[in-house]
């Protein structure tokens, strides 16, 4: 999840997620699944450990500090 992705309806008084985006990566002839955008990816899926929920939260606190400070939470 990233800001981007992020859409209000305007008059629905809804907000919507778009582009669960997911990308493949060939290394050594064997594919790993890549998700996210560097800014929000947190620390289990830059180790390339398995992600879950919290990997989620993660990116959504990222999402929130951005909408705060109007700026990414961290360099990437």
């Amino acid at each position: 999840m990233k800001a981007a992705n992020i859409f209000i309806c305007e008059g629905q008084k809804k907000i919507k997620l778009g582009d669960m985006n997911v990308s493949k990566i060939v290394k050594n002839y064997f594919t790993t699944t890549q998700t996210g955008t560097p800014y929000y990816a947190s620390p289990e899926v830059w180790r390339d450990e398995s992600y879950s929920t919290k990997t989620d939260i993660w990116s959504l606190g990222c999402v929130l500090y951005e909408m705060c400070m109007l700026r990414p939470p961290f360099s990437a």
